[in-house]
């Protein structure tokens, strides 16, 4: 299946807005990119970027003639911007978007499509705890993973199209049902963030000049804390059951550390050190 759009249209040019925009120009994948943002400063300095050909005040002008268009709002905003645009796209045109939540996403903006416009919903697993369209740039897509997310009653075609797409932009692409990826990026996405923010928040409590001592290995485990409040509130809304579940389940395996500390069981926290340390290491071998 071809990934090569005549117009593609982002909506929201942050870090993957951008990035998105920037890898399409890059790789020819697109023969024009419309780039609608909220804020006219941003629409400002997007006209002077080669990788953008035209932007508009309205993400309605923006998506007009479009093939593609890729929403990158934040996660509670997606379904009602496809809801807004979808009335005015030309036959066969296809929306996907970049949220780390699928189920409510997908759900609701596919029940607004009107006839002959699809919409496939996606997570490209890329980005930073830095956000904007300053730290854009791409490669960023490259060598990561991709989920795609479509329903039963998606049109194949335009799954197709989509995971082509991501995969052009350097991708490996994993088709997941909405609810199958939710329960997978509980624990492996947002599961990681409470974890690095709980340790922050402890931290935070303790004598100031303690983090003056810290070394590499505490930045490196609360790297992602840094990430923005506002995008993971509306992350724990969409995804709250599965990220329960995640946080039951890492209690357990905390309770069981901790017995084996309190009793004694220096042998049993050998061993879940050593898996710990065999799984780590096999993060470095994908």
């Amino acid at each position: 299946m071809a990934s090569h759009f005549t117009q593609i249209t982002v909506l929201a040019p942050g870090l993957l807005g951008a990035s998105l925009a920037i890898g399409a120009r890059e790789r020819g994948l697109a023969e024009r990119i419309h780039i609608w943002a909220r804020r006219e400063e941003v629409r400002d300095k997007c006209a002077l970027q080669p990788w953008c050909d035209a932007v508009f005040a309205t993400p309605e002008e923006a998506c007009s003639d479009s093939d593609l268009i890729v929403i990158c709002t934040p996660v509670e905003t997606i379904h009602r911007l496809a809801r807004r645009v979808a009335g005015g796209l030309k036959k066969g045109a296809i929306i996907t978007d970049v949220g780390s939540t699928k189920g409510q996403v997908c759900k609701l903006s596919h029940a607004v499509m009107p006839r002959d416009v699809h919409f496939v919903g996606s997570h490209p697993m890329a980005g930073s705890e830095k956000s904007g369209m300053e730290y854009a740039r791409g490669d960023l897509f490259s060598e990561r993973s991709c989920f795609v997310t479509p329903l039963p009653r998606s049109d194949a075609e335009a799954v197709d199209k989509v995971r082509a797409f991501w995969q052009a932009l350097g991708m490996d692409v994993v088709l997941s049902a909405p609810e199958q990826h939710d329960e997978i990026v509980a624990n492996i996405s947002h599961l990681p963030h409470y974890l690095a923010t709980i340790a922050c928040n402890w931290l935070a409590r303790k004598d100031a000049d303690w983090k003056k001592w810290a070394g590499p290995g505490l930045r490196d485990t609360t790297r992602v804390a840094a990430g923005s409040p506002e995008m993971w509130r509306a992350i724990s809304e969409q995804n709250r059951d599965e990220i329960l579940r995640a946080i039951d389940g890492f209690q357990e395996e905390l309770d069981r550390m901790r017995e084996s500390l309190v009793l004694g069981r220096y042998d049993e926290l050998y061993n879940l050190f050593a898996s710990g340390k065999s799984y780590r290491e096999s993060l470095d071998q994908r």
